[in-house]
């Protein structure tokens, strides 16, 4: 563990999900393999659909409307959509098959292996102060075993603009009914996560990836309260 800046007082807890609580990487990829078969699979029109195909919808999609970047599963569920009506379907046809994509999507989403010491030092966590996920992505902690231990999670699109905007910090802080400052907000981002929060009056912690240094790292902005490798490191501050 290595201090930037003072702690102040710790209230509450606030925590990304993706790529800090759990390996992300090989969930999106095996979660992005079943998703595009099983919108091939859908219908003999869409066949053929590849993966840079659907990029060129959902870059297009977010050319005509830049702000819907900010919620990603109506993003998703959008561009299926489209490429739906552009093989031949009927609006009907397109929001119902739509529809079944985001299930399984879903599904495979939630497939997360989550590491042991996760869940225990998140216990721990959550035996001295109340814990909220705040999270950009499409995530349910709810289907992988760690909805428990958050007293809620508040989702970009849903909830507000994603991180690094305010909207999401702002919104825990005041359903927590705590001053921003008494919030320890930690996530393995230095953009959205890091300074995302500082700018929004909260403290915030740094979850290292492998082999990633502060003073290299590009996307550097604003120094973190704390810096840690090992999400178990928290429980020092109890």
């Amino acid at each position: 563990m290595r201090f930037y800046r003072p702690l102040g007082a710790i209230s509450a807890l606030t925590f990304d999900l993706d790529d800090t609580l759990y390996d992300n990487r090989p969930v999106i990829l095996r979660t992005e393999q079943e998703s595009l078969a099983f919108v091939q699979n859908y219908h003999p029109s869409l066949s053929a659909l590849q993966t840079a195909d659907f990029q060129k919808l959902r870059q297009a999609l977010r050319a005509t409307e830049p702000e819907i970047y900010h919620d990603v599963t109506e993003w998703r569920r959008r561009s299926i959509e489209q490429a739906m009506l552009e093989a031949g379907l009927s609006a009907e046809e397109a929001a119902i098959g739509a529809a079944a994509a985001m299930e399984n999507f879903a599904k495979w989403r939630s497939r997360i292996d989550v590491p042991q010491e996760t869940h225990e030092t998140l216990a721990k966590l959550a035996e001295k102060w109340p814990l909220v996920a705040i999270t950009n992505g499409n995530a349910q902690p709810e289907l992988f075993g760690l909805g428990d231990y958050f007293q809620f999670v508040l989702r970009a699109g849903p909830h507000g603009r994603s991180k690094p905007f305010n909207d999401m910090y702002h919104l825990a802080a005041e359903k927590l009914n705590l001053p921003t400052g008494e919030i320890l907000h930690v996530g393995d981002d230095l953009t959205t996560d890091v300074a995302g929060a500082i700018r929004c009056g909260m403290q915030a912690c740094w979850i290292k990836p492998a082999s990633a240094d502060l003073m290299q790292t590009l996307d550097s902005r604003l120094l973190p309260h704390v810096e840690i490798s090992r999400l178990a490191s928290l429980t020092s501050l109890i």
